[in-house]
């Protein structure tokens, strides 16, 4: 039976932003009690929130049809007007861009402020950039459709030593540049780097293929030699040289990384106990010492099998062997859980719209989510006459039906983290913090499980229904999967159309 919450759900606080204060005036707008009001207008008293929205509402005043800031109310007929033809007598253009809306210190905007600030702080002196760069760079962070959150991030004194440090010169703008810098600033050097590729101030470099050259050499620094070579040999000769190949600023390294890691730290992990146990390297280590090894701990240390493969095919070792794991259990969820969780997250709020976009991803089309973060916005198509949306994620596009359609097209219209990171020119469905590129997918994991939803569960059961639906070839090319996984997974959810070419009637 299909129930109306689904099992399992742990609701999340979607409010955003602080509480409003309460007081004893009240806005003439909203009729909300505030503490204090920001001005007073020709209908009353206008509180903080409504006046903050009045100064970044721009459009065509019905009026006098210029194009312009429309303060005016908005709850009136035609819509909101401009400050002369809605009678508030406050000039509203900063003194130095000429540009209509609030104002953040002494007459002038918040990009003007920034602007002000930056070039201060820049300022080239005779060992610093050239003033064109620093003029780039101030112009990059004053790019942001919400200067004001680049004011508040600039306050930061990691962020002002290291804008300084740019300034004089101390710290050059190049990727080696920053690299030192982020040893004492780490997420401030990294935000920026981010910024500068995104906007061309610095060549492309893939941020995980970075730190993951990094993270090797951190790994290998307190092991005993019997144990950090083999792994320095495994982690540069195998892993690193095959990621290099394979990266481009099309296809990021995010996924390889995080499987390289887990079989490096397995790898480090074996060595290590087989040192420690018996007094053997990888070079001498036995079949009964691998055997023994998997026997007594958890499914996880099948992730050395591409360390013994290695070792076999370069000659350390031509002794042992590791056939491939196979998993003993295939989680699953029922269809009506499914329903319940498609429902839930169509219709509830018990989550942020993008990720209940990227669970219904997940639950709909059977997305992996590593393959859900990296969807671009030209994935999705509309059709202008009929209105009818389409999603690629193979070599044929497939139908987004509705009500999802709708939400896929709200979710376009307010994608988040484009006002301070990027801007909104951003090609990804689900853009991330830093500039130029998209959420983590770990994130995205880590909020829909900490909602409930199984997600290997989820997925093996929305492609087992697609595929007692379909023939394997078309579910496999409508999805993006191989034909080989598709029949696998065809195979354990028992299709029929395993029997499709014997059932078919002779001509």
């Amino acid at each position: 039976m299909i129930t109306d919450k689904p099992q399992g759900l742990s609701p999340r606080s979607t409010n955003r932003g602080r509480p409003r204060t309460t007081g004893t005036a009240t806005c003439a707008r909203c009729g909300r009690s505030a503490g204090r009001t920001r001005a007073t207008w020709p209908e009353g008293r206008i509180c903080g929130p409504c006046f903050t929205t009045a100064t970044r509402t721009h459009g065509t005043c019905p009026e006098c049809g210029q194009h312009r800031l429309l303060p005016g109310p908005p709850d009136i007929s035609g819509g909101p007007r401009c400050a002369p033809c809605a009678g508030i007598l406050h000039d509203f253009h900063c003194t130095r861009c000429n540009t209509e809306g609030e104002f953040y210190r002494r007459g002038i905007c918040a990009r003007c402020a920034l602007r002000e600030d930056l070039n201060e702080l820049l300022s080239p002196g005779s060992s610093g950039p050239d003033p064109e760069t620093a003029r780039k760079i101030v112009d990059v962070l004053c790019k942001a459709d919400r200067p004001e959150s680049i004011i508040t991030w600039k306050r930061s004194p990691k962020v002002q030593a290291l804008l300084g440090s740019l300034s004089s010169g101390e710290t050059p703008l190049t990727h080696e540049g920053l690299d030192a810098a982020a040893e004492s600033a780490n997420r401030e050097a990294n935000h920026l780097r981010a910024l500068f590729i995104h906007h061309g101030l610095l060549p492309y470099q893939d941020p995980y293929l970075a730190r993951f050259e990094t993270w090797i050499d951190d790994k290998l620094r307190h092991l005993p030699e019997e144990v950090a070579k083999p792994v320095a040999q495994f982690a540069t000769w195998h892993h690193l040289r095959r990621i290099r190949s394979i990266t481009t600023p099309e296809k990021s390294a995010q996924a390889p990384v995080h499987s390289a890691k887990q079989e490096i730290t397995e790898t480090i992990k074996f060595l290590d106990w087989l040192w420690e146990t018996h007094q053997r390297t990888a070079a001498n280590c036995t079949q009964q010492d691998i055997e023994t090894w998997l026997a007594t701990g958890p499914t996880t240390r099948k992730a050395i099998r591409t360390f013994i493969v290695f070792i076999k095919n370069t000659g350390t070792n031509h002794r042992v062997d590791m056939g491939h794991y196979t998993a003993k259990t295939r989680p699953a969820i029922t269809q009506d859980q499914r329903v319940a969780w498609l429902r839930e997250l169509l219709t509830g709020t018990s989550e942020s719209m993008p990720y209940r976009v990227a669970g219904i991803l997940l639950l709909l089309y059977a997305q992996p989510l590593v393959r859900v973060a990296k969807l671009r916005t030209d994935a999705i198509e509309t059709n202008e006459s009929t209105g009818n949306m389409r999603i690629t994620f193979g070599p044929h596009p497939v139908p987004i039906p509705e009500p999802f359609a709708d939400l896929l097209r709200e979710h376009l219209k307010g994608r988040p983290n484009l006002r301070t990171g990027s801007d909104a020119q951003s090609p990804w469905l689900f853009p991330g913090t830093r500039a130029g590129q998209p959420l983590h997918p770990n994130g995205i994991m880590d909020r829909l499980r900490s909602l409930g939803i199984d997600l290997r569960g989820a997925r093996n059961t929305a492609l087992d229904e697609h595929l007692l639906a379909s023939p394997p070839p078309l579910v496999a090319d409508a999805l993006g999967y191989s034909h080989q996984v598709a029949f696998l997974h065809a195979d354990a959810a028992g299709d029929a159309w395993s029997r499709y070419v014997n059932l078919r009637t002779k001509p």
